[in-house]
């Protein structure tokens, strides 16, 4: 029997190191895992950091999902077809499109010929492979599943990919044209104003309202340009320091989930993130307190959330029910928590997890499809309602010119 070592993370997250002696790397981490521990990494014996010998490394970068979305997909092909970790990894690693994961797949090529198992190589690249990946990652090893277990991550990662995209087309055209919609005005305010301001002075006429209003406007926008501009940014800077601090994060979370009708939104955003990760770390075969755990340590977007995820970890690591411990967080929809108790009860929770995960998925969608059906012609009323204004403020008083010199 060889010595490990190893660290570990309970349910209360605390990190926790140790040593024990076994036939392989395999069965440490499955006893490991079987008491609720997070295993974070086992060596054999005091060679390494992360158990195959040399430093503590942390390579990589960010490498956007769906390259590793198709990295994952290509990886359990090639394994399933019998080609060697090592050859697959390195092969893909040769041929990566992307020139980070490129770098990053060689290195982990070199530490699994040195004999590291894939998920202790992939940790030495935290920026590049999230919490979820390493445990999946972890549990399909443990459980001789791998190439299963890749392709779930793969389905997963480009599901996640498909929400994110879904949202961008649909913020990108009102943003464009939003942002268009603000240079016409300000060229209308800053430019084509002051010259009529001018005309409209030297006649010495009475001036309806509306035109006094945006000669007024304009007035005070060219006086204090620059002051209005710093002060903008400086309230911006202002802002951003003040979220980043316990309370100011937590009321601007707080703030975000209980808008009218974007709150909404954003809650089933989480949801179905949330749930859907959740159900992937299940039939992937993490247990539930490390599910629990991978899904607090990467749900920092929002801190209500990762608070109640906290407190339903440390009530299940006290005995009680998965439905139980969302349900007192008094977070969740009842909905949730319901079909959570129907799941239990059948012995198909990961299931019932991905049906609520596909109903909140769902809404997003519905949401998304509505408010692109809406925003649009909005901004166009309201962006045309102003420049309206802005246009009948200059004609009103030269119609009244007009009637002068006629007259």
């Amino acid at each position: 029997m060889q010595k490990y070592t190893y660290t570990v993370r309970d349910a209360s997250g605390k990190t926790l190191r140790g040593s024990v002696s076994a036939d392989n790397r395999e069965k440490v981490i499955l006893a490991l895992q079987n008491k609720g521990y997070l295993v974070l990494e086992v060596k054999e014996g005091a060679s390494g950091l992360f158990g195959g010998g040399g430093k503590a490394r942390k390579r990589g970068g960010k490498v956007p999902g769906h390259v590793l979305a198709f990295f994952a997909e290509q990886l359990s092909t090639l394994i399933a077809g019998g080609v060697p970790l090592v050859r697959a990894v390195s092969l893909l690693g040769e041929y990566a499109s992307n020139p980070t994961l490129g770098v990053v797949l060689t290195q982990v090529a070199k530490d699994i010929a040195g004999g590291q198992s894939l998920h202790t190589a992939l940790s030495h690249h935290p920026k590049t492979f999230s919490h979820i990946w390493l445990s999946l990652v972890q549990a399909g090893e443990v459980g001789g599943q791998l190439a299963e277990t890749l392709m779930q991550i793969s389905l997963y990662t480009k599901t996640q990919e498909g929400m994110k995209s879904k949202i961008i087309t649909a913020i990108t055209y009102p943003a464009i044209l939003g942002l268009a919609s603000v240079g016409v005005l300000i060229y209308f305010i800053l430019g084509i104003v002051p010259t009529f301001a001018q005309i409209f002075k030297d006649f010495n006429i009475d001036l309806p309202l509306i035109t006094v209003i945006v000669l007024q406007v304009s007035s005070i926008l060219i006086n204090n340009g620059i002051l209005i501009i710093f002060s903008i940014i400086f309230a911006f800077v202002a802002f951003r320091f003040y979220i980043k601090t316990a309370d100011g994060k937590k009321r601007w979370h707080s703030f975000l989930l209980s808008m009218p009708i974007f709150g909404n939104f954003l809650k089933n955003i989480y949801y179905d993130r949330m749930l859907s990760t959740l159900s992937t770390l299940l039939k992937s075969g993490v247990t539930i307190l490390n599910a629990i755990l991978v899904l607090e340590e990467s749900f920092d977007s929002n801190i209500i959330i990762q608070n109640a995820l906290k407190h339903v970890r440390s009530e299940v690591a006290a005995g009680k029910s998965i439905s139980e411990s969302f349900r007192a967080t008094g977070v969740f929809p009842g909905l949730m928590t319901e079909m959570m108790l129907m799941g239990e009860e059948s012995g198909k929770l990961p299931s019932i997890i991905a049906t609520l995960s596909k109903f909140y998925a769902d809404n997003v969608d519905q949401f998304i499809a509505r408010f692109s059906a809406v925003i649009d012609p909005i901004l166009i009323c309201g962006v045309g309602a102003l420049i309206g204004i802005i246009v009948a403020s200059i004609f009103l008083p030269i119609f009244k010119l007009s009637q002068i010199g006629g007259n």
